[in-house]
């Protein structure tokens, strides 16, 4: 019996099916041990020996395997053709080893690019032993990311409180995000303006151009600046005539892309399919790992962790002979396109990622495929196949427009397709990218041809900030500056965000500041390991180990020998010298200048103090300087326009036109809301005074002061938004939208405890997210309310009658029928109907629950309350400490 040890189960129950009845494939589930998570699993004085353990999950399968290889005569590891796949066999056979399960078995390591009968039955058949520069390589990383993690972490948790932890390479990612957004809220733009013109051809077709000389001077883009200098410029144009002065024409080749690489593939299927990196790679595992088609389990894709841009021979001439099928063999080009590793260590020269048989396709497939399988399975097909196909040609022409004075030239560009090539399937999408193809078609004009100029257009312009990265040009920076390797990037996107470093919005990165403050305290105290160049010098260096040219435990001596004595040197460091360093480099950030002349750091509160960065047990704050004779706080976080002078005092909106009374938009531990009135306007009435001679009865008492009306924000009303008019409104509901045709009765829509409603006889319903509260209309509210009817809506199914004033109403509820009235309900007997139910029969079930109390709550399950419109709750007060209880004897004895 030969034993074979995978990875993952589904891998194996494909490899199982090539091999046949001779052979037990069984998966380790991935890494079957790690390094314990406590200080001294890795030990830089003992030569960097590290402790490693297995929990619970992998011990179970370890059994697994320990049984299967007695009684066997060969254990192959098949685990996969990267590091971490080196590493794992290397741990699998460590611990049989061990365990003394390997005596007498032979024990060989096996790879495989794709799963296919073919990859593996030739990979079994030329076995070989564990790479040990692979493990070495391994070993050197995973030390270090533990080194760094449980050093530098611990400082950050003392120094910074409230910040999560910090990694090798995430705080690298970390600090690329932080400053591209620094960039962008120091960014002053700039003003320029644009002309542009049509023009008439002889033949009467319209061509559109734009300005590029003037006075005989190209123009560079900031030259016409103001709207000034630009509608001189206009007027200058305006009286000349123009001829064409020049068409140029020059025939361009533009070459396919090579296939995907990990870094490529997350970056396009980001762009196209809008799938996160972490996605992608979960997608491309379940394509590699083998899909049952037509009975059989093949892998449609090959290794997908890798930075080879290489195609096997047998690869390419499929490819070729797909082309010639489907498109002809004009799109076939002479000789195969040979493609080259940019990278200075490709992943272990793998090939990239194709389809294993690309005359497999996706509408072969398609039905076997979920959705999303399918549509990266097709991306990853038209882009091998475009790889393979011939140059597209274009023709680029450019005509130059010239006035008869001033020196005035127009320019037109565009490009035509003469042969589509391999455009035909594919085309990369672009990140940010203002360079636009203009595949546009020109009118045919010749030298000379006189051009009758139309309507003219002068635009104003600013220049715009760098865009915030996306996960497909984080990835891209990445890979250019050399931090990480492509196994990692999905993780490192994903740690950022778990760990509450950086936020995706519109699918773009922006830092929270817990981000920033943990990036700021690196780029202070632990400069060095947080450059760029320091840490793509490493990844070399660690690429170095893997390919034999340098001792791994020489790489982490360097590293170590400088970095804990950085670390040292910050065990002095006083929280003060922290809060002035984070304060300086981020006081742009949370204190920025408005344009008013109002400093940005004045305390709003005491006007004399100045706000600064604090700590506190929980996190970082911004405080008064003041304190404690002020005690103003706020959070860290700037938010958008309109929510700081929130933040910092209720923003007064204006007064109420009826009343007179003050409107303010304030936040409160429930969120924002529009309050009509202060403590200041809504006084308390005293207590009458008795008359001279006589005592004042005991029950008079002075009225208190009506709680200033309060209506919370609904979720979709931005603060930034709620303008006087809008807050008068608010407070103004509920509002009447008009009368029901049928019943006669009000149609009311108000904001509740759920939010946005509509409410008729007692039948409410919840407004759409396109439906606003303020201005719906009749129309609207009748369609609402006709889906809240009947079963499962939130009113009652119909009203029984009165009883007493109050309604008696039928209503259906997750444990069945029941009837209501004024709070109290009964549910119907299982024999009842609700068509038959009487006014009668519910008063006598309600009369009956009543005598019975109020229900017990069920444990675990809260009591349901009715709705209704609640104004935003005010913070609980404090309560008292409780008094503590003196101890017992025994317990005073134990304590002796």
């Amino acid at each position: 019996m030969k034993v074979v040890v995978v990875e993952s189960p589904a891998k194996a129950k494909t490899i199982n099916k090539y091999l046949g009845s001779d052979f037990h494939v069984l998966a380790s589930y991935g890494h079957i041990r790690d390094l314990p998570p406590k200080d001294g699993s890795v030990r830089p004085d003992e030569g960097f020996a590290m402790d490693w353990e297995t929990d619970p999950k992998s011990e179970r399968q370890i059994k697994e395997i320990v049984a299967a290889v007695k009684g066997a005569d060969k254990l192959f590891l098949a685990t996969d053709p990267d590091r971490e796949g080196e590493a794992i066999s290397w741990h699998v056979r460590q611990v049989l080893e061990a365990r003394k399960a390997l005596k007498g078995v032979e024990v060989k390591r096996v790879v495989f690019n794709e799963i296919t009968k073919s990859a593996v039955l030739d990979a079994m058949r030329n076995p070989r032993e564990i790479h040990q520069e692979l493990v070495d390589a391994y070993l050197a990383r995973r030390a270090l990311d533990y080194l760094v993690g449980f050093t530098l972490s611990p400082v950050l948790w003392r120094k910074l409180p409230g910040s999560r932890s910090a990694g090798r390479v995430q705080s690298v990612a970390l600090r690329l995000i932080c400053e591209r957004e620094s960039e962008i809220e120091s960014f002053k733009p700039r003003e320029y303006w644009t002309i542009a013109a049509d023009f008439l051809t002889p033949k009467g077709a319209l061509l559109s151009a734009g300005l590029t000389h003037l006075g005989g001077k190209k123009l560079d883009k900031f030259d016409l600046s103001s709207e000034a200098l630009a509608r001189d410029a206009e007027s200058k144009a305006a009286s000349a005539r123009y001829a064409v002065a020049a068409v140029e024409r020059k025939r361009t080749r533009r070459n396919p892309y090579p296939p995907f690489t990990t870094s490529t593939l997350q970056q396009e299927a980001s762009r196209k399919l809008y799938f996160a990196a972490a996605r992608t790679m979960q997608l491309a595992q379940r394509l590699y790992e083998g899909v049952d088609i037509g009975g059989e389990t093949v892998g449609l894709i090959t290794y997908m962790r890798t930075d080879g841009v290489q195609m096997a021979a047998e690869a390419i001439a499929g490819a070729r002979a797909v082309i010639a099928q489907d498109f002809g063999k004009v799109y076939v080009p002479e000789a195969p396109r040979v493609y080259k590793t940019k990278a200075k260590n490709a992943q272990e020269a793998h090939e990239a990622i194709r389809p294993t048989d690309l005359a497999r396709r996706p509408e072969d497939v398609a039905r076997y495929l979920d959705k999303d399988q399918l549509r990266l399975y097709e991306l990853i097909w038209k882009r091998t196949l475009a790889s393979q196909m011939a140059a597209a040609e274009l023709d680029q022409v450019g005509v130059d427009i010239a006035g008869d004075q001033h020196g005035i030239v127009f320019r037109a560009t565009g490009s035509v397709v003469v042969f589509d090539g391999f455009l035909k399937v594919y085309r990369e999408d672009k990140d940010d990218s203002d360079d636009e193809d203009a595949e546009k078609l020109l009118p045919d004009v010749t030298e000379k041809d006189a051009m009758d100029r139309k309507a003219m257009r002068t635009e104003q312009h600013f220049t715009q900030p760098p865009p915030r990265f996306s996960e497909a040009s984080l990835v891209k920076r990445m890979e250019e500056l050399g931090i990480g390797r492509p196994s990692t990037y999905a993780s490192i996107l994903s740690v950022l965000q778990e760990r509450n470093y950086v936020r995706l919005d519109q699918r773009r990165f922006i830092p929270e500041d817990r981000g920033r403050l943990v990036t700021a305290f690196l780029e202070s105290f632990f400069g060095r390991y947080v450059e760029y160049n320091f840490t793509a010098d490493l990844e070399n260096q660690l690429d170095d180990v893997s390919g034999g040219r340098d001792d791994w435990r020489k790489v982490l001596d360097r590293f170590w020998r400088d970095f804990s004595g950085a670390v040292d040197e910050t065990k002095d460091l006083r929280v003060a010298q922290v809060l002035d360093a984070l304060d300086e480099l981020l006081g742009p950030h949370f204190f920025p200048d408005n344009g008013t002349g109002h400093d940005p750091r004045s305390c709003p509160t005491c006007n004399a103090g100045r706000l600064s960065l604090k700590l506190g047990k929980f996190g970082a704050f911004i405080g008064c300087s003041a304190y404690p004779e002020c005690r103003f706080t706020r959070p860290l976080t700037t938010g958008g326009e309109g929510e700081e002078e929130v933040r910092e005092g209720p923003k007064e909106l204006g007064n109420d036109p009826e009343s007179g009374l003050p409107v303010t938009l304030r936040k409160g531990p429930y969120g924002h809301y529009v309050q009509l009135g202060d403590e200041t306007t809504l006084k308390a009435e005293p207590a009458p005074v008795p008359e001279k001679g006589k005592k004042a009865p005991k029950t008079a008492k002075a009225v208190k002061a009506p709680k200033p009306k309060r209506v919370s924000l609904y979720k979709g009303l931005e603060p930034a938004g709620v303008t006087l008019d809008i807050a008068c409104r608010l407070l103004a509901l509920p509002r009447l939208v008009g009368t029901h045709p049928e019943t006669g009765k009000s149609i009311s829509a108000g904001v509740g405890r759920f939010g946005p409603y509509v409410v008729h006889d007692g039948v409410y319903k919840s407004l759409a997210k396109d439906d606003d509260v303020l201005v719906i209309g009749m129309n609207r509210a009748m369609e609402l309310l006709s889906q809240a009817k009947g079963r499962g809506g939130s009113g009652p199914l119909k009203t029984l009658g009165e009883h007493e004033g109050k309604p008696v109403t039928l209503h259906e509820g997750r444990y069945g029928p029941y009837v209501s009235r004024d709070g109290v309900h009964a549910t119907l007997p299982k024999d009842s109907s609700i068509e038959t139910v009487t006014l009668e029969a519910a008063l006598a079930l309600i009369a009956a629950k009543a005598a019975k109390g109020p229900a017990k709550p069920v444990r675990g399950r809260k009591a349901a309350a009715p709705k209704a419109e609640a104004a935003p709750k005010p913070a609980a007060a404090k309560k008292a400490p409780a008094k503590k209880k003196a101890p017992t004897k025994k317990k005073v004895a134990a304590k002796g």
